[in-house]
């Protein structure tokens, strides 16, 4: 009877635990389920312990999930990851999706972008992503040859600090874009709006800071100085006045004195003038009385010759020439008559 009362329970038993059995062999048991994951030696950077760079020798890669060609430098990147240890040097990589403010510090532009650091001595890595040509920069310090990021352009520096930053807040505006658009279903123009709007209101309240800051910080000048400083304005004021008149009276000075001058050298003119006619009128008197004495000894000559004519009035007359006396004083008096007709129409010019 006891038997026969259990047979039935141990047998659904033993049915439920066949079941069992065939489900996990039909899923590979548990053991396979159980495998753990291969563990990645390469190690993410973020903005929390990126200073870790600044010791030793590491290797940077910036990616991004959606980036073909960082998906292709995936398997080179680990296998140099692996050997690290050989090589003594850390990998690390930085997604850019999630770190925008590493990103703008060591202003990646394109992807991937790689990095080697030597005690916070920072260069840019141009060649491929292949395991050989990385661990030949390595072992042949080829590193060496590359210009570092000093000064202003170095990610340590104070410039690219403020740049992380803005790159972060650039970052975290757009996670909330896309918590509007996608998340909430908000229309993107609506998403716009707000931005604009939140711009306008911190733009003016940070103006209000710095007029607050301003008028904190601000020293009213003493009464007297206050008072010197309206007399020199106005001091300033009537000299810049007159300054027009002292250039006025200026040019009125140089007005007369100018002429005075003309006129000086209008009368200078005049006396030269008559001086040169009192000596033109000295050489006239003197060529007339040249004239007068060789008229007169033309006459002494010309009497022995009447004298003669009158005794030989029988004798045939011959043609005599003229005497040159004659022919020099019509000459002269033709110049006379020049030189007084040049002096009359002088006169009135003068």
């Amino acid at each position: 009877m006891a038997g026969g009362r259990w047979g039935p329970l141990l047998t659904a038993l033993l049915v439920a635990r066949v079941a069992a059995a065939a489900a996990a062999a039909a899923e590979g048991g548990p053991e396979q389920a159980a495998l753990p994951e291969e563990r990645s030696w390469v190690r993410p950077m973020t903005a929390s312990n990126w200073t870790l760079v600044m010791e030793g020798e590491w290797m940077l890669k910036f990616y991004a999930p959606w980036c073909p060609s960082c998906q292709q430098t995936d398997s080179e990147w680990e296998t140099f990851a692996k050997n690290g240890e050989i090589l003594q040097i850390s990998v690390g990589k930085v997604d850019v999706t999630q770190e925008p403010g590493l990103s703008g510090r060591f202003f990646v532009t394109t992807l991937p972008a790689f990095f080697h650091a030597k005690d916070g001595i920072f260069r840019r890595y141009r060649g491929p992503g292949v395991y050989e040509d990385l661990q030949n920069y390595i072992l042949e310090k080829k590193w060496q040859s590359v210009e570092p990021l000093t000064g202003w352009k170095s990610p340590a520096s104070l410039t690219m600090s403020g740049m992380a930053g803005l790159f972060s807040i650039s970052g975290k505006i757009w996670h909330l874009h896309n918590y509007f658009t996608v998340t909430l279903g908000i229309p993107a123009w609506c998403s716009y709006v707000f931005f604009v709007m939140a711009t306008l209101i911190f733009g003016l309240f940070l103006g209000l800071v710095l007029v607050v800051i301003s008028e904190c910080f601000y020293l009213p000048f003493p009464k007297h100085l206050s008072e010197h400083t309206e007399q020199t304005r106005k001091s300033e004021e009537a000299h810049k006045a007159e300054q027009p008149q002292d250039a006025e009276e200026e040019k009125d000075d140089s007005n007369e004195e100018e002429n005075k001058d003309s006129l000086v050298d209008d009368e200078e003119e005049k006396e030269d003038l008559a001086d040169e006619d009192e000596v033109e009128e000295d050489e006239e008197e003197d060529g007339s009385v040249a004239l007068a004495e060789e008229e007169r000894n033309d006459a002494q000559d010309q009497g022995p010759l009447r004298e003669a004519q009158e005794e030989g009035e029988a004798e045939p007359k011959e043609d005599l020439p003229e005497p040159p006396g004659a022919a020099h004083t019509e000459v002269a008096e033709d110049t006379l008559r020049q030189r007084k007709s040049q002096h009359a129409a002088k006169g009135p010019q003068v």
